[in-house]
């Protein structure tokens, strides 16, 4: 199961609305120890309309499904949509035993892949590796259960706990290993979000630019009550690559919003707040088109507005080398850090340096 999880991460922030769901068919199990297991067939989710990781896994082992076992990080799916049933696939498939990680909350699903199974004969283990399949597949879970995606804060802080300088535009905080780890995350997110200031003030492109992953850049989400996004800015030109939504209030400028409609960005609007725009309105309303796993990367106020919300559900915090002295701005509107590292709700998830940079990682407690 390990395996089908690690398989399955290939496809995170490319598959959605659909989950990225591992596959792998093993043969020789339950024929004796000297039988030897080993991997016959492969699959992770396809694009929305192409095969599942089941199917896939299925088409790569041919024959030598028959009588195999099927490890899925996913409960197969039971209903027809854009495909057939994955739990019927593997039926015809001649699959002797289906080990699962994680039930499909899913009310279409919803054990009902289980039932299928169990009544054409196959054996069925649900739950092995479970909280890892859980984590892998919380985007689609929280989208189901929640309609909203799973959110992923990423903070960088200087070493005396500033991530900037009022007026200062972009400051370098960490060095070339910790961005390209940035640039990695954000392949692995359907969707990248910041604040207009953010924008404003740094006219960031927010892509992936490792070699050769160009293609896997997320959506770029902007909130921007007042649809002040420059036209000039990098976003905005290069919308018709990769593409541009903004989350602005029903209060906008009209001819605003239809300068950047006709400049190919998607404009959504939202009740707006006091604020601004209510986080967990913006969440909804990017559930609501297919996105499962959001990125936050952006200001002071954004943060802080999530982390209010109590919408972050895991976060990737970078310490750098420089200081900012003293009136830097503070990761949450004023407040540091640790109004995230020491809240109860979260669990430290591991920690690693990359470069002359720390980074630690924490998680929600119960997903």
């Amino acid at each position: 199961m390990q395996a089908a999880i690690a398989l399955a991460t290939r496809g995170l922030g490319r598959v959605w609305p659909n989950p990225s769901v591992g596959a792998l068919i093993v043969a020789g199990e339950g024929e004796g120890e000297d039988a030897g297991r080993r991997i016959v067939g492969r699959g992770v989710t396809a694009r929305p309309g192409g095969p599942h990781a089941e199917v896939s896994a299925l088409r790569s082992a041919g024959e030598a499904a028959r009588g195999a076992t099927a490890y899925v990080t996913l409960e197969p799916c039971s209903h027809y949509g854009r495909t057939p049933p994955c739990s019927l696939a593997l039926v015809e498939a001649g699959i002797r035993r289906v080990v699962i990680g994680c039930l499909d909350p899913n009310p279409r699903v919803a054990g009902r892949g289980l039932s299928m199974l169990r009544e054409a004969g196959v054996e069925v283990l649900a739950g092995v590796e479970e909280e890892a399949a859980r984590w892998l597949h919380a985007g689609h879970n929280m989208r189901v259960t929640a309609m909203r995606p799973l959110v992923m804060l990423k903070l960088a802080v200087s070493a005396d706990g500033g991530i900037g300088r009022p007026g200062d535009g972009q400051v370098a905080i960490t060095g070339p290993e910790a961005r390209a780890l940035v640039h990695g995350l954000r392949a692995r997110y359907d969707a990248i979000l910041v604040g207009i200031g953010t924008v404003l003030a740094d006219d960031p492109e927010l892509t992936c630019r490792l070699p050769g992953m160009g293609s896997r850049s997320p959506v770029r989400v902007v909130l921007d009550r007042q649809a002040r996004l420059p036209l000039t800015s990098r976003l905005v030109r290069g919308a018709a690559d990769v593409p541009v939504w903004v989350i602005a209030g029903h209060d906008a400028d009209p001819e605003r919003v239809e300068a950047l409609t006709g400049a190919g960005v998607l404009v959504i609007r939202v009740p707006p707040c006091e604020r601004g725009i209510d986080p967990l309105v913006a969440v909804t309303a990017l559930a609501n088109r297919g996105i499962t796993r959001l990125m936050v990367e952006g200001g002071a106020q954004v943060a802080a507005s999530f982390l209010d919300a109590g919408l972050i559900d895991e976060a990737f915090l970078f310490t750098g080398q420089p200081s900012l002295g003293p009136g830097a701005i503070l990761p949450f509107a004023g407040r540091p850090l640790a109004a995230l590292t020491e809240s109860p709700i979260y669990r430290l998830a591991g920690t690693s340096r990359h470069g002359a940079d720390r980074l630690m990682r924490l998680a929600r407690k119960e997903i």
